[in-house]
């Protein structure tokens, strides 16, 4: 790749060569820094030089890449080669650890020797190491070179720290998609890393602006805390900032004396007394965008006069604001998209029916903040034949396909079931073998259950067929938990011809039982294993079996420990005590 000083060569393919660096910063700073740089890799051969390198070490890029940096550069004061375990470079490269060394001498292409000071530092990508940057300076030029050296030494330092900074916080804003808490990782990076304060100001509705982040120094003044509110709009008249950068205008740098001048709206007076209270002496303020869209700005402040931003700063917060404007659009089209996709659900579940002496009770709990809204669903509904069905189900997947797949499976299954007079099984067998025809429904679980029996007195038979879904549990009076295991299936959309005709299974239910039908969001949790949960929700369920039954569909659930990111479905039924 170019730079502006010449050609910054490197040897390996690409992922030898993957740097953490944005490409068109990596290229403009080292094409142009006149500190000589090298790259080698973990066995200390050379991938890359830059121009001033070349110059220094009186070589072209094609003949140091792919070579030993030890064995081509490194003599003693004579000349002569220095035994490898000698050489405080590879050294550094074995215990990849920064180092420095003055006095170093090195051999150049034209057979002279020259003393250089030298420093290296680790180059690491998500934790692997890629190998060791080395600055390289000609020890004979004079104080100001050496304060030159320092200085573009601290110039690398400080674009290796931003560089890192940005790529943490584009993994860190990538693993939410909820805004409240991508800005709150954002302010605990930015601050005290690279400003004193930070504030983040979001457009909306019709010119409305919010204040919805407000990050400060630890020990800070909690009234400070105050500028989080609803600002005045963002008018078009001011010479704020602020208001140029809500109204499309470019990333702008304000120093001490720029802070100073007079505002015309009242955003802008709002604003600036912000900065007053912080002590400013510095401060950046970059679009939060998505394209053309400005959704907000970022605002970073400094009040050490000794370290103003700068030119270069602006650069790396506009890239950042960049990222983050990304994020906030990301989360707002999810959150609209969770709203639709939880509401179609929410809908979907119908009344339960209430026949005879007969309760039933249900909840459906959409996952938590920053997972989607999966499949889950309940049914309740009486056959032709007054026969009760319940059904509870989870369709594979975690967004609006899912929801649309499980009203598909919803109606499709109460069709099948209405008046059909075989087994459960065979309903589902059916179900089964219609669902790639007719609806978009990869794979699902579900179980239905079929209670017979008088709704008033009983006796009641509960027949049920699983088709891959956790089991029923049953609760009875006497203080006994039990699975439902038997009439277990493949689950639905499994390859055809792999299980046969889907099992069925009866038991008769006593007087005054409890039976639960739920989803797996409420056993499964990270990092717990299937058994683990089953047995949490065996223990919990009898601790409120004698509760009423919504007391026990509200309890259960909050009584689970936390940490699933799915939804949860829960579908109780209780017969009547003789």
């Amino acid at each position: 790749m170019t730079g502006g000083g010449g050609v910054v060569a490197s040897a390996g393919d690409e992922d030898r060569r993957r740097s953490a660096a944005e490409p068109g910063f990596w290229r403009r700073v080292v094409g142009q820094l006149g500190t000589a740089l090298i790259v080698v890799d973990p066995a200390g051969r050379i991938l890359a030089v830059n121009p001033a390198a070349e110059r220094l070490l009186g070589r072209a890029a094609p003949a140091m890449l792919g070579e030993d940096a030890h064995d081509l550069l490194h003599r003693d004061a004579d000349g002569r080669r220095i035994p490898r375990e000698q050489c405080t470079l590879l050294r550094a490269v074995a215990e990849r650890a920064e180092t420095r060394e003055e006095g170093r001498v090195c051999l150049r292409g034209d057979g002279r020797l020259i003393v250089t000071y030298w420093s290296a530092s680790p180059l690491t990508d998500d934790g692997a190491f890629l190998g060791m940057a080395v600055l390289l300076t000609d020890a004979a030029g004079d104080r100001s070179a050496r304060r030159e050296r320092a200085a573009y030494t601290r110039a690398l330092e400080d674009l290796t720290e931003r560089l890192t900074l940005v790529a943490e916080i584009t993994d860190v804003l990538g693993q939410t998609l909820e805004t409240d808490e991508a800005l709150a990782r954002l302010g605990r990076l930015l601050v005290p890393r690279l400003a004193d304060w930070a504030a983040v100001d979001l457009r909306v509705g019709s010119g409305e602006v919010h204040r919805v982040a407000v990050t400060g120094p630890e020990g800070r003044d909690a009234t400070q805390e105050d500028w989080q509110e609803h600002l005045p709009e963002a008018g078009e008249e001011g010479r704020s900032p602020l208001v140029q950068v809500l109204n499309g205008g470019d990333p702008v740098l304000q120093r001490e004396a720029d802070m100073a001048a007079p505002v015309a709206s009242a955003l802008a007076t709002v604003h600036n007394g912000f900065l007053r209270t912080a002590g400013a002496r510095s401060a950046v303020t970059v679009p939060l965008a998505s394209g053309r869209q400005v959704t907000g700005a970022l605002t970073l402040v400094r009040t050490d006069p000794a370290h103003p931003f700068d030119t270069d700063d602006l650069t790396v917060v506009s890239d950042i604001g960049r990222r983050v404007g990304l994020v906030i659009d990301n989360a707002r089209r999810f959150g609209r998209q969770r709203a639709v996709a939880e509401a179609m659900q929410r809908n979907l579940l119908a009344p339960l029916p209430q026949p005879g002496r007969l309760r039933l009770a249900a909840r459906y709990q959409p996952a938590p903040a920053g997972s989607q809204v999966g499949g889950d669903w309940y049914d309740a509904f009486e056959r032709k034949d007054g026969t009760l069905a319940l059904v509870i189900g989870d369709v594979v997947g975690h967004d609006l396909t899912a929801a649309a797949g499980m009203a598909q499976l919803h109606g499709i299954l109460r069709s099948l079931a209405w008046d059909h007079t075989g087994p459960p099984g065979a309903v589902i067998d059916r179900l089964d073998d219609a669902m790639p025809a007719i609806t978009t429904v990869p794979m699902a679980t579900l179980v239905l259950a079929l209670l017979e029996g008088d709704p008033h007195t009983g006796p009641w038979t509960l027949r049920w067929t699983s088709a891959g879904h956790p089991p029923p549990l049953l609760l009875t009076q006497d203080g006994q938990a039990q699975y439902l295991e038997a009439g277990q299936g493949l689950l639905l959309g499994a390859p055809p011809g792999t299980g046969g005709s889907r099992p069925s299974a009866a038991q008769s239910l006593p007087p005054g039982s409890t039976l639960l039908l739920y989803t797996d969001g409420l056993i499964e949790i990270p990092g717990s294993d299937l058994d683990t949960g089953l047995a949490r929700l065996r223990r919990h369920a009898l601790a409120l079996a004698h509760e009423p039954l919504d007391t026990l569909c509200d309890q259960l659930p909050a009584r689970m420990p936390p940490g699933s990111t799915d939804d949860v479905a829960l579908l109780a039924l209780r017969l009547p005590s003789p």
